[in-house]
């Protein structure tokens, strides 16, 4: 019987192998997207898997507005994971806001992780013109985001999805996209949305001492390429590689070229 840590994330291990990859979905999908990778990782590594609060198959009587009211929350939570499964230097991939919840967790217990891979990820989604920083919004493109959320939430999933998708001539992807999106409880998305687009934690780069490999794709709705090479330039043992894919969602547009990339950037 799973306990009630792996329960409420509806956890799982699956594969084979001594090292362990712990794979962990972006905003707006769940364990699900990472079905390419694990199909071709299980022969040689165990993944973890699992759902965030509010997202996929996880305990919705778990999510509270006040408890995960920052990215540190889902932090904790992956470090609840690890330590009910009794897991330690493991190679986390992180994808969107999953890089940043990654990057928080290894600060806050490092010899948990032996390296970090982000897809997609961002410190900081605002612009910020006092430092010459582009996240690639204005603070009125959310407002706008979060009132479309508001009016109808199904319709803005279902025009948001083929935007982050960036592959028109794939509808399919944007249409499962959409589906994940709208899956979640409209609520807890708006709450979420808000904790994630307004996140600052730039701060907290240079802090991070974990290997870091920075995945970076073209077109990506939420996070230019400055982005990519910020992070870059303020983690001190951190490498970016622009990859052949489009799109914010490049692990399910481009599945075979991020696997492949993984692969290349494993410490094993």
């Amino acid at each position: 019987m799973l306990s009630r840590v792996l329960n409420r994330h509806h956890a799982q291990v699956v594969g084979q192998g001594e090292q362990i990859l712990v794979l962990a979905h972006g905003f707006g999908s769940d364990q699900t997207a990472w079905r390419h990778q694990v199909e071709a990782f299980t022969p040689f590594y165990r993944i973890l898997l699992f759902d965030h609060i509010g997202a996929g198959q996880s305990d919705m009587n778990a999510y509270s507005p006040r408890r995960y009211r920052s990215l540190y929350s889902y932090a904790e939570d992956v470090l609840e994971l690890l330590a009910e499964l009794q897991l330690t230097d493991v190679i986390f991939v992180g994808h969107s806001v999953s890089g940043m919840v990654g990057l928080l967790a290894a600060l806050l217990d490092p010899a948990r992780f032996r390296q970090l891979l982000f897809i997609s990820a961002s410190p900081r989604y605002l612009n910020d013109p006092a430092t010459n920083y582009i996240g690639g919004f204005e603070q009125s493109d959310l407002d706008a985001l979060y009132a479309s959320m508001s009016a109808n939430y199904y319709a803005w999933a279902g025009g948001f999805a083929p935007l982050a998708m960036r592959n028109p001539e794939r509808p399919e992807l944007a249409g499962e996209f959409a589906k994940t999106l709208s899956a979640i409880r409209p609520d807890v998305a708006q709450a979420v949305a808000r904790v994630i687009f307004q996140s600052d934690h730039r701060a907290d780069l240079p802090k991070l001492t974990v290997p870091t490999t920075i995945l970076q794709s073209n077109n990506d709705i939420a996070v230019p390429p400055q982005v990519g090479r910020y992070m870059a330039d303020k983690i001190s043992q951190a490498t970016l590689i622009n990859i052949d894919a489009e799109g914010h969602l490049p692990h399910l547009s481009a599945p075979a070229v991020v696997t492949r990339t993984l692969a290349e950037c494993f410490i094993v």
